[in-house]
């Protein structure tokens, strides 16, 4: 990120524009929607710019800018259209220690402009570094759809209420005030006006203060394997509304960063390898944190999968304390559509066995036979140090040496990577970073179609 996102305080602050043409207007119209004191400094001005200045909008000085005329100025346009009129000001304004932005040159600016969405007090703006104008213009559009004209109204009548809401503590029970008021009974107020807002506002306060001490709860989300579009949109907001995120080590920062910014991040670091939290310390949390705060437990892949589930449920109800479970995509799914394949086929497999390479106990024992048996489909999670044994097993209960198999690293990711081969190269193909699955039985698309039947290499 170059360009930092801050919003300034422009109430009575100087800025100078140094132009006062179309490329000017195009500027002006959005710094006219600030509370700021500007000055427009050029020869001939347009017509538009003329009016603005006879209705007392912006003062014009029929002259071009000066560095005088710089003097404790909190940002200047040069918004000539004009290379060799905007860069000298450029530099005038830079000598003057003054943020400059020069129209359509990013690097000759100081800052740039965003897109904007005026929802006043609401404000988004959006930016591309100035890489895709385009694009920003049709988030824009999109962004204000999402946003009605009333929500500016709500933010104003909220804004003045801020106050007496301090009665309500701060913390869990004052967010969920705020969010009954901008969601449920603001947006249905407002279409009566301002005075059924307030009303509303104060009959929403008198519950609120009444209401006994939020319970705590605890909302177990599947992460899914990586990939941020991979949420669904429950896991979403129960990620944003949360107060607390107690995370697997495996989960992405690109996921975390979905949390709000005040929330509490706590790391347990449990995945499929490398060190992980001990269980009765991941429990601890979730009972000491969810007995009065909105947690989210964030698994990666599928919290039902291989995550534990159970244990932590079971510490849950002993405590007394409510949870619910959104699923996620578990690495299996993920990985078998990153190789173009169904986990079942007619005539192939009817059915498919997800299992573990390891348990509590070291070394999983499972019914080999049965994963041996032409056909079959299987996905093997934490493999990596049981990657001999699962081919030892495999091949003393008649599993041919040749079976087709496939490893995914780091399903969904940037980095994902597709090792194919056959069952005897298994411990030789275990080098690559991130979390691993391993397919026996099935490859990618593109392989399958000019192999044999798995029931021939058997």
């Amino acid at each position: 990120m170059r360009h930092f996102p801050i919003f300034v305080d422009t109430r009575g602050a100087r800025i100078v524009v140094s132009g006062a043409g179309e490329c000017a207007v195009a500027k002006l119209r959005l710094l006219l929607k600030t509370e700021a004191d500007i000055h427009v400094f050029d020869a001939e001005a347009d017509t538009t710019v003329l009016d603005w200045a006879e209705a007392g909008r912006l003062s014009y000085h029929a002259r071009a800018v000066e560095a005088s005329d710089l003097d404790r100025a909190l940002l200047l346009y040069a918004a000539n259209d004009d290379e060799g009129l905007d860069l000298p000001v450029a530099e005038m304004g830079r000598a003057a220690g003054v943020k400059t932005l020069v129209v359509d040159n990013l690097e000759a600016s100081d800052f740039i402009t965003p897109a904007i969405v005026d929802r006043d007090p609401v404000t988004v703006a959006i930016g591309t570094e100035g890489a895709a104008p385009v694009l920003a213009r049709k988030i824009k559009a999109e962004v204000e759809e999402m946003l009605p004209v009333a929500t500016g109204v709500l933010a104003r009548i909220g804004q003045g209420f801020r106050d007496v809401v301090e009665i309500i503590p701060q913390g869990p029970r004052r967010r969920v005030f705020w969010t009954k008021y901008y969601f449920q009974v603001g947006p249905k107020a407002v279409a009566k006006g301002r005075g059924a807002v307030e009303a509303a506002l104060h009959d929403l306060l008198t519950d609120s203060v009444n209401e006994a001490q939020t319970k705590g709860h605890v909302t177990f989300v599947g992460a899914g394997p990586g990939d941020p579009e991979l949420l669904t949109l429950k896991a979403r907001k129960v990620l944003h509304d949360a107060d607390v995120v107690i995370h697997d080590g495996l989960v992405p920062a690109e996921i975390l960063e979905l949390a709000r910014r005040a929330a509490g991040l706590i790391s347990v670091a449990r995945g499929g390898f490398g060190p992980s939290g001990k269980q009765e310390d991941i429990n601890a949390l979730l009972t000491e944190h969810g007995a009065g705060a909105r947690v989210v437990r964030l698994k990666s892949g599928d919290a039902g999968i291989f995550g534990r589930l159970d244990e932590e449920t079971d510490a849950l109800d002993e405590a007394g304390i409510a949870y619910d479970i959104v699923p996620g995509n578990t690495a299996a799914v993920a990985a078998a559509a990153a190789m173009g394949v169904s986990l079942t086929r007619r005539g192939r497999n009817s059915s498919v066995q997800l299992l573990t390479g390891r348990d509590l106990e070291g070394f999983a024992d499972h019914d080999w036979r049965r994963l041996a048996a032409p056909g079959a489909v299987a996905g093997i999670y934490m493999f990596r140090t049981a990657a001999r044994f699962v081919q030892g097993r495999m091949m003393m209960h008649g599993a041919s040496a040749e079976t087709p198999i496939s490893i995914i690293f780091n399903a969904s990711r940037p980095d994902q990577r597709i090792v194919t081969a056959a069952l005897r190269e298994l411990p030789d193909l275990l080098e690559g970073a991130g979390p691993a699955i391993l397919f026996v039985g099935l490859q990618p698309h593109q392989v399958q179609a000019d192999a044999a039947p798995i029931a021939a290499l058997n």
